[in-house]
């Protein structure tokens, strides 16, 4: 393999440095002083916006805490991405894959670094619903209900949407926490908790290829759960469906085939 360009070995030599600082020498022939310029410049870029994109995980930090996660993560992840607002996204999988646990972090760090990076993914989505032939009026029973592209949803084994500085679970749930995040017509977004059957009922929604009735999806939900009084499954169904068309989990209704 070619020996590199002189100027390219700076620009590794610099970019290490700028990575760790306390364990790589800076640049042979640059000035401390101005190292330190862009040291405290790529530090500060990076804490700043990782720490308005993980609000409550950044309050929930010491100062020094914080600061070690975005300088630990400065060291081992190498970005394939030189876009800002996917650097959420390069500090999540930074957590999930690279980072090493304390014993006293958290328990539920990498959830709710998830739960709040869902917030900023589903903002800037470009996943756009595919409209044609969706009644938004349509009866939920009698045609084929039919999910957002913006609605996703998650499980969890702690309660990441009620975590704050006076809430702060140890152990996760005996049962799993399930939320759809979903993004309105003004691109706000909201996150919606389901109980495991509504969250069911939404996945038998979005996996409906044959394109079966909302009532026919509720009876086949009644028959999986054992469920015996089948119309009062379907009574709750429908409300649970009304619910998520008004927010704008589903977009609507199709005809069956």
């Amino acid at each position: 393999m070619a020996e590199l360009p002189d100027f390219q070995k700076k620009q590794f030599a610099f970019a290490a440095h700028i990575r760790d600082p306390e364990h790589v020498p800076p640049p042979a022939g640059v000035e401390d002083r101005r190292m330190a310029i862009y040291r405290e410049l790529f530090f500060n870029n990076i804490r700043n916006l990782l720490s308005n994109m993980f609000p409550v995980l950044r309050k929930l930090h010491s100062d020094e805490r914080w600061f070690g996660l975005i300088r630990q993560f400065m060291q081992r992840h190498r970005a394939e991405t030189p876009y800002f607002l996917q650097l959420p996204q390069e500090f999540l999988e930074f957590l999930q894959t690279e980072y090493t646990p304390q014993d006293d972090d958290f328990a539920f760090l990498v959830e709710l670094a998830h739960y709040e990076y869902i917030e900023l993914a589903l903002s800037i989505s470009e996943d756009q619903d595919d409209l044609t032939g969706v009644d938004p009026d349509g009866d939920l029973l009698a045609n084929v209900p039919v999910k957002s592209e913006l609605a996703w949803v998650y499980a969890y084994e702690f309660p990441v949407h009620r975590i704050n500085s006076d809430f702060l679970p140890q152990d996760p749930l005996e049962q799993a926490v399930f939320l759809a995040a979903y993004r309105r017509t003004d691109d706000t977004v909201g996150f919606l908790e389901l109980n495991p059957v509504t969250a069911r009922l939404l996945e038998l929604v979005d996996e409906n290829d044959s394109n079966v009735t909302g009532e026919a999806l509720l009876r086949s939900l009644a028959d999986d759960m054992n469920y015996t009084d089948v119309s009062a499954l379907i009574q709750h169904g429908l409300a649970a469906l009304e619910e998520m068309r008004q927010i704008g989990i589903l977009t609507g209704t199709r005809s069956p085939r």
